[in-house]
């Protein structure tokens, strides 16, 4: 019997294990890095021990120091939770040697998944459908991707379309690989383009007793990283489901697997190919939850205290789809930094889910994942699952740091998303839907300043901001987003039914609008909520402080990160796109490539530097000189 269980891991998965802890009665030990130390997770925990640091090498990744913090703590079981040592055969089989609950599956089916080549070659044995492996050296076909053997979540992956690109991209991959599971082996198998990624999420227990809880479709990636994932498949037969089921119930029984997991696949047509197995619990796993009723930690927990299943899983009902939050900018570059409002709507229970890793006020380290939460629907039909998940992104208050909030709106009114025709490059281009852009949103803001800066007034408060006996010129404000904003003389269509610091109510044509507006810098954004979505708007002074301004060419640090690799020197002669140095920044690397046709004058930092988000990195001179 568990009485009290350490998770090996942070944000919202910590989190959401808690949860399933408290309606059990376990207790719960937390793990934290110097970066979390006020993280939610942390807060949540009954115990809390820290593991010095920041970067994951020498805290989450760290075997001595969690199993220290077994000890010191008391715990008798481990949660790995996903990513970090969850997948790691060596961390499994030290839990259990410490005499703790390893609430997963049994370290030598971690060893025999977790390297991926062995794995496709015990799948074939099992009689499941595998790709071929290619040549590293000398491939038999292009375009292929190249995978990290010990690792998945878009870590160590690498599209190569022909031979000039494919040095380059395993050394790369190997690289990524090795910084994130500690292994930089790779392999190579063709690409099957416009394919669907499907997995099944299988449950085991030491009895012989094999569950099949259906199949999740994850499709719609970026980066190799799943971005909206749902259950069920809306493109898959029922004769390639049973082909699907059969195929993962057969990878279980092969390997001896106990506890939850994932076997995944491309699916082409009538063509099945196993991709891997994860032997974990996976992020979309609530997908599963509320299409079946049933909560998948619980599950875990009583198969790891021994419990057997019964004969038969429940039935699926309804539909449920996954949007999972990142912050990264408008170019999908992760963004660090203070999410001053984190409000998702989910009134009712059951209807919209929200796994998070954060909160109001949360500071989001440049350290690990970029993901903030998951927003979860769930509805009698898809229709219904992605309209209510529509509307509940539209209408978060997400205030700092950018989020991925557009994109997973925009794919949510895709004409192909929405017909149910996904696959793995639906998101190679941009999808095909304009923003909606409420022109009052600025107006909004403008009003909300004036009225702020009456509120504050030490002299005359009451009377109207800019009063004068004889107008002079009309008054506004200018974003840098938009540009100047008259307020005042207001658009002849435009009535103002109250104004506030914090809310503007206004009328056009008959139909009012309430608008809520939040500031928390000084000269800072301001942020517009209103029902159709939102608005981040950077007022510029009247009068700028005079700045400094970068030399033409500059290559500036799109986030906080270190420095992997400088690829060139100054005087070097580039070309449009070549690499010119190399960022690791929240477990990946980012090529920073040279804009134009060049000469690279200058380069201002060097292998292993830690630098800021818009530090100069390296100066290109166009043309020849």
């Amino acid at each position: 019997m568990i009485t009290r269980l350490l998770v090996a891991n942070r944000g919202e998965i910590a989190r959401r294990v808690f949860r399933t802890c408290r309606s059990l009665g376990v207790s719960t030990v937390a793990v934290f890095s110097d970066a979390d130390a006020d993280a939610p997770h942390v807060a949540e925990a009954d115990l809390a021990v820290r593991l010095p640091g920041v970067s994951a090498a020498e805290t989450y990744l760290d075997i001595e120091r969690v199993l220290a913090a077994c000890r010191a703590s008391g715990a008798d079981a481990v949660h790995p939770g996903y990513g970090f040592l969850s997948e790691n055969a060596a961390f499994a089989r030290a839990v259990l040697d410490a005499g703790l609950v390893w609430v997963g599956p049994p370290p030598e089916t971690i060893a025999a998944m977790g390297v991926k080549i062995g794995a496709k070659r015990l799948m074939a044995e099992a009689g499941v459908p595998v790709l071929p492996s290619l040549d590293l050296t000398a491939p038999e076909e292009y375009p292929l991707l190249v995978k990290a053997s010990a690792g998945g979540g878009g870590r160590g992956m690498r599209i190569v379309r022909g031979p000039d690109e494919l040095a380059e991209a395993v050394e790369s991959a190997r690289r990524e690989s090795a910084a994130a599971f500690g292994d930089g082996t790779v392999f190579a198998e063709p690409l099957l383009e416009r394919a669907r990624h499907v997995e099944v999420q299988v449950l085991a227990d030491r009895y012989g007793g094999v569950w099949t809880l259906g199949e999740r479709e994850c499709s719609v990636q970026r980066r190799h990283q799943k971005v909206i994932e749902e259950c069920p498949s809306p493109g898959v037969t029922e004769a390639t489901r049973k082909l699907l089921y059969d195929a993962a119930a057969r990878a279980v029984r092969k390997i001896g697997y106990v506890g939850a997991g994932t076997v995944e696949f491309l699916v082409k047509g009538d063509r099945v190919a196993f991709l891997e197995m994860n032997t974990r619990l996976q992020v979309e796993h609530p997908v599963t939850e509320l299409v079946y009723g049933v909560d998948l930690v619980r599950l875990q927990l009583e198969v790891a205290e021994g419990a057997a299943l019964p004969p038969s899983p429940p039935e699926p009902s309804g539909w449920a789809v996954e949007a999972r939050l990142y912050a990264e900018d408008a170019s999908f570059v992760p963004q660090s930094g203070t999410l001053w409002r984190f409000e998702v709507p989910h009134e009712v229970p059951g209807e919209v889910r929200v796994d998070a890793g954060v909160e109001s006020g949360s500071v989001v380290p440049p350290h690990y994942d970029a993901m903030l939460a998951k927003v979860v629907a769930y509805g009698a039909t898809r229709a219904e699952a992605v309209r209510r998940l529509a509307g509940a992104l539209r209408r978060a208050k997400l205030h700092g740091v950018p989020t991925n909030r557009d994109l997973l709106l925009d794919v949510l009114k895709n004409r192909d998303f929405v017909a149910g025709d996904t696959h793995t490059g639906l998101l190679d281009h941009p999808p095909a839907t304009a923003k909606a852009v409420d022109d009052l949103a600025p107006l909004a803001a403008a009003l909300a300043m004036a009225a702020g800066n009456r509120r504050r007034a030490r002299v005359l408060g009451g009377l109207p901001g800019g009063w004068r006996n004889v107008r002079s010129q009309p008054r506004s404000v200018t974003f840098e987003e938009t540009g100047p904003v008259t307020y005042d003389p207001l658009p002849p269509d435009v009535r103002v039914v109250t104004a506030g610091p914090d809310e503007v109510v206004l009328e056009r044509d008959g139909v009012r609008r309430t608008y809520e507006v939040a500031g928390y810098e000084p000269q800072g954004p301001l942020y517009v909520d209103h029902a159709e979505g939102a608005a981040r708007l950077t007022p510029l002074p009247r009068l700028p402080e005079p700045a400094e301004h970068t030399a033409p060419g500059s290559l500036l640090a799109p986030m906080p990160g270190s420095v992997l690799r400088v690829e060139v020197a100054p005087g070097d002669r580039v070309t449009k796109g070549r690499t010119v140095l190399v960022l690791e920044a929240m477990k990946m690397e980012h090529r920073i490539t040279a804009p134009a046709d060049g000469v690279v004058s200058g380069v201002h930092v060097e292998k292993g530097r830690q630098v800021d988000a818009g530090e100069v990195l390296a100066i290109i001179q166009e043309g020849d000189s």
